[in-house]
């Protein structure tokens, strides 16, 4: 059976070329941001009654905008709210308003997420 061809690694601005999803540098980071997310303290903040009424609060705030397009100028629906300080970094800002803001998925994504270096989503 051929080789699968090469192409560039997923993780964004990697120009590396794999075969599989993920380069071999990427693909520990991915596996260790795997691990990170079965943490249950961390899964369970997220499915929390005080995360959801939080969440919607800080969309309300930014009024349900990307705060990052609206700075260039650009109107779009924010789908995310975002830790700015990330809570594996610092738990206690978990529920910081001033750490929180609204973001859409292309802005979110673009963010480089130390600890978690991949796309994850608000849950």
């Amino acid at each position: 059976m051929p080789n699968k061809p090469l192409h560039l690694c997923y993780k964004p601005n990697c120009s590396n070329l794999t075969r599989e999803r993920y380069c071999e540098t990427h693909k520990q980071e991915i596996n260790k941001y795997n691990k990170e997310r079965t943490d249950k303290d961390y899964v369970r903040f997220y499915y929390s009654k005080e995360w959801q009424q939080l969440r919607m609060l800080v969309l309300k705030r930014d009024g349900y905008l990307c705060v990052s397009c609206r700075s260039q100028g650009i109107v779009k629906l924010a789908e995310m709210v975002h830790h700015k300080i990330p809570i594996k970094i610092d738990y206690n800002k978990r529920l910081d308003l001033d750490n929180l803001e609204s973001l859409c998925e292309a802005c979110h994504n673009k963010i480089d997420h130390n600890p978690h270096p991949f796309k994850s989503s608000d849950v």
